[in-house]
């Protein structure tokens, strides 16, 4: 059992983190958010995949503006990403927003943090400092040589948490990311020692739907299963349902989150006497999306079969022109291969 580290826990509209809150799965919509039909099309898209928290850019202020609109076609929280202006995040807040997602250094003077901080305590809005690798303080990058560190970012980030607290506000979630694992996973520990606030994990630029996935999948793995992080967002270069994807089987995986059917499936071999890959795929497509808290194993032998069938509510075990359907160990049915697909859906409705 994977022992999550306690940290403080705070709301984000009808969503918590941190404390006892299960790791909460987000993402952030590509589409432009002044136009409110395609982004709320894509919200709801999101949340259809399993996406807990929405984040948009707000670049300008027509684009705050917009955020009420939004809000009021979508059910889960929405959080705003500005840089740079005091002003767009203002009017963020007055049109609803649940979350800011801000760098207090580049907000600008800090009577403006100050207001911020007013306006988010008013209204129970909490903010997310944000620290990117490619983003530093010019002074930060100097004292380590020019150099992306672990130890800079946590510097950074512990330089804007003090913004914030000094203007005596504590409702923070943080966030530090670097384009590769090395760096991330030490940063957060790091910071992991030092605060107690609700930490949001992800790798950023991971780049695309494979190699994103990848390095997400490693550095997700190592920090969760120490017990680092509260809610993820995996940052991929393609469409951001499969951000939601992706971050669902990182948890299920972990055994921290439970949704959907989790599928195993054997690698094939040269005893394999069944089209295992094409079956594999067909039973994985088909099952995507049904909400049946079951274990399902295609296996496409008699050596590991039988073994990884009893391990499963439901599985198929492949043989020569035929398959063996297995429920909770017992087999139940032999069918032709032309069959097999039909009869184990069949089978899979019943649950």
């Amino acid at each position: 059992m994977i022992k999550r580290k306690k940290t403080r826990k705070i709301k984000i509209g009808n969503v918590f983190i941190g404390g006892d809150a299960p790791v909460a799965i987000q993402s952030m919509c590509n589409t432009d958010t002044r136009d409110v039909e395609a982004t709320v099309a894509q919200i709801k898209e999101l949340i259809q995949a399993g996406c807990e928290i929405i984040r948009v850019a707000v670049p300008d202020m027509e684009a705050a503006k917009a955020i009420g609109e939004i809000k009021k076609q979508i059910n889960i929280p929405m959080v705003a990403d500005i840089h740079f202006s005091a002003e767009y995040a203002m009017e963020a807040i007055r049109q609803g927003i649940d979350k800011l997602r801000i760098n207090p250094g580049n907000i600008g003077d800090e009577s403006k943090v100050v207001m911020l901080v007013k306006a988010c305590k008013e209204k129970n809005i909490p903010i997310r400092i944000g620290i990117n690798g490619g983003s530093l303080e010019k002074d930060i990058l100097e004292k380590y040589n020019n150099e992306v560190t672990p130890e800079g970012m946590v510097e950074s980030a512990m330089r804007h948490i003090k913004i914030l607290e000094k203007n005596d506000f504590f409702d923070i979630a943080i966030s530090l990311k670097a384009n590769d694992v090395e760096r991330t996973v030490e940063a957060y520990r790091l910071l992991s020692k030092e605060v107690d606030y609700p930490l949001h994990i992800g790798i950023t630029e991971a780049g695309t739907a494979f190699r994103g996935t990848i390095l997400s999948s490693v550095g997700f793995g190592i920090l969760l299963y120490d017990g680092i992080g509260d809610t993820i967002r995996v940052s991929l270069t393609a469409n951001p349902v499969e951000e939601i994807k992706v971050a669902w089987e990182i948890l299920k995986s972990l055994g921290l989150r439970k949704r959907g059917i989790s599928v195993t499936s054997c690698p094939t071999c040269g005893r394999t006497q069944i089209d295992i890959i094409k079956l594999a795929n067909k039973v994985e497509k088909m099952l995507d999306g049904m909400e049946k808290d079951i274990r399902v194993a295609v296996m496409g032998c008699v050596v590991n079969g039988p073994g990884e069938a009893r391990e499963a509510d439901l599985a198929i075990v492949g043989g020569k022109g035929v398959g063996l359907i297995v429920k909770k160990g017992e087999i139940i049915k032999k069918v032709d291969e032309k069959d097999l697909l039909e009869e184990f859906m069949k089978e899979i409705e019943k649950f």
